[in-house]
């Protein structure tokens, strides 16, 4: 299992709205087997573990129209909680961000905050 550390931090809440869509509702039902909780855990990264991230990104969801497509890969955060790490292909995304989604709220299930260190494993 591949391990790779990252720090909180706080995002413009579009991932909020991203995770509300239906279409992309309906897909991570589908795919990852969970409804997304309304928002998302925006992670700080090295890039080099972005791209790592990216790599075993092997689920797609597929935009609507006028929308972008994400690249989605299970991982395990603190070994415990199930999510997925979600790679917006958009222009000009941080190339040392990712966002992860679970069925529960994050930073209140881990008690995290800004700055905190937080591991995720992908298996």
């Amino acid at each position: 299992m591949l391990a790779l550390k990252g720090k909180v931090v706080s995002g413009l809440g579009l991932g909020r709205f991203y995770v509300t869509l239906p279409w992309v509702i309906t897909q991570i039902q589908e795919k990852f087997g969970f409804t997304p909780y309304p928002g998302t855990l925006n992670l700080k990264v090295e890039k080099d573990a972005r791209r790592l991230i990216e790599e075993k990104a092997d689920v797609e969801i597929k935009p609507a129209e006028g929308f972008c497509r994400g690249l989605a890969a299970e991982v395990f955060i603190e070994g415990c909680v199930k999510a997925i790490a979600v790679i917006p292909k958009v222009a000009n995304y941080p190339e040392d961000l990712i966002e992860l989604v679970a069925a529960e709220n994050l930073r209140f299930r881990l008690n995290l905050k800004d700055g905190d260190d937080v591991t995720i494993q992908l298996p």
